[in-house]
């Protein structure tokens, strides 16, 4: 997923900007339980993708907003990791009830701040919140916390201040993931949010004042990745830093983190396979699949972005793939009619139309969508449903898009399935279909990868989200992610 630390579609009218929230002007930062000035004075501006008007503005924090937050977190954390679990699962419980109370404020701000259509925000963003926010509270009785081994006392404790950096594409869940799992493993946190999605990072503050956080424990700064982002990533006070980004920016974080040798966990980009063996239903895996891609307008990390199928099935697929993507509606986010929204930016737009433009050029075989605007969607970042059938050399195979686009790649046998499936730079998520469950979770061993689907199943919360190679460092979700928050100690005698 980006992140910078530096075919006949049916048009519908979007909905005009006074009936859209009024997320308006924040112009402070959240520090030490408080609400306060930010030393900057600069605002940034947050536009909606899909009216391309502004939305309201943060203001730009600074680094010497981070040390005012990163000194807090420091005085608050030797209280906060010694609650109890008990203490710590009241307030999580707490966190996702404030959060389902407030599911339609938080629902129809990230359709405005991100363009995310209004039915799939609601599941997917709103509800995850709740979901995942419970899950954590509950998985705290998952960890063993203490272990016994030949006179020795191996103890699991909070690994220290947090620094997390969330990505904008998931803004509240991002956030959950990320300072939320530290916060329950008794971290203490300070949260650099997505300057292009801030608004979401504003209410999860209120809900955590709200449910009772001690002043310290959780700390927002608004900022820009180069400004904020990397002040955190340096701070010499921080031990360990969370980001879910862009292959650059973790390579970034990395780099400032190594000079106080700093703790990472990153979850960045994807270019995920599905791959479809013969005796699979095809019908269903090729429209499962698409809707896997083209998920928040396929602004999403693990999404199953590279179709492998048989070669001899090769000219029924393109014809469903064709199918799958033209049915798709584009359109205004809170009509519940529509199924794909913009994304976020238009400088995300331009970088995928040319893509689009480009694919062609290296051979690719352009099946439905283009680069053009949408038939009567002039304004706003919105991108056709696009599907190409291309050779897994070619950028558009190779390359993370993060847009609503996908790769058919044809394969001559099950071994050739694989060399193509793993030549990736990244190894974030997959998908297998064959004849049997039993069957594809055998061939699972073979994907080099950290996430798999089989026959389509539903991604579980309980189990980890996170990658191999160039998809990141670490885990998230249920409790493998309150994991990456622990350090071992081990007291002998």
């Amino acid at each position: 997923m980006t992140h910078s630390l530096e075919t006949s579609e049916a048009g519908i009218g979007l909905a005009p900007p006074s009936s859209l929230p009024a997320l308006g002007e924040r112009d402070q930062i959240y520090i030490d339980g408080h609400w306060v000035a930010s030393s900057g004075t600069e605002m940034i501006e947050v536009i909606n993708p899909a009216t391309e008007e502004r939305i309201g503005s943060v203001v730009r924090g600074t680094e010497q907003d981070v040390d005012r937050a990163t000194q807090a977190a420091a005085r608050a954390f030797d209280d906060w990791s010694n609650t109890t679990i008990e203490e710590r699962k009241a307030i999580f419980h707490q966190l996702a009830q404030l959060t389902r109370e407030r599911t339609e404020e938080i629902t129809r701000t990230i359709v405005t701040e991100v363009g995310q259509p209004i039915t799939s925000a609601r599941v997917s963003q709103a509800e995850g919140a709740v979901d995942e926010l419970d899950i954590m509270a509950d998985a705290l009785d998952d960890i063993s916390w203490v272990d016994h081994y030949d006179g020795a006392e191996v103890r699991r404790e909070a690994a220290g201040i947090v620094g997390a950096i969330t990505a904008w594409n998931a803004p509240l869940r991002s956030i959950i993931s990320k300072a939320g799992a530290a916060m329950a493993a008794g971290c203490t946190v300070v949260l650099k949010s997505s300057e292009v999605a801030p608004f979401s990072a504003f209410i999860f503050a209120e809900m955590v004042e709200k449910a009772g956080v001690p002043a310290g424990v959780f700390n927002l700064v608004n900022g820009t990745g180069p400004e904020v982002g990397e002040a955190i990533a340096s701070h010499p006070l921080i031990d360990l830093v969370s980001l879910t980004g862009s292959v650059r920016a973790g390579q970034r974080v990395m780099a400032l983190a190594s000079d106080t040798v700093k703790r990472v966990h990153l979850e960045l980009g994807g270019k995920s396979a599905n791959i479809i063996f013969d005796g699979a239903d095809f019908e269903k895996a090729i429209k499962t699949g698409i809707a896997d891609a083209f998920r928040n307008a396929g602004q999403v990390c693990g999404g199953l972005t590279r179709m492998l199928v048989p070669r001899s099935k090769l000219a029924q697929v393109e014809a469903m793939a064709i199918a799958a993507a033209q049915a798709y509606v584009l359109g205004d986010p809170f009509d519940p009619a529509t199924t794909l929204g913009p994304v976020i930016t238009g400088i995300q737009r331009e970088r995928i139309r040319d893509y689009i433009r480009t694919a062609p050029q290296e051979g690719a075989r352009l099946l439905t969508g283009g680069a053009e605007a949408p038939e009567g969607l002039e304004r706003g970042y919105f991108i056709r449903p696009t599907v190409f059938t291309a050779d897994n050399s070619m950028r558009i195979a190779r390359e993370e898009i993060f847009g609503p686009v996908v790769t058919i790649i044809p394969f001559d046998n099950e071994d050739d399935a694989f060399a193509i499936a793993n030549d990736s730079p990244y190894g974030l998520a997959g998908g297998i279909w064959a004849e049997t469950p039993d069957r594809a979770r055998a061939l699972a061993r073979r994907l080099r990868t950290g996430r798999i689907r089989i026959n389509g199943a539903p991604i579980s919360k309980l189990a980890p989200h996170g990658g191999f190679k160039l998809s990141g460092i670490g885990r998230e979700w249920g409790r493998y992610g309150l994991e990456e928050f622990l350090e071992y100690k081990s007291v002998n005698g």
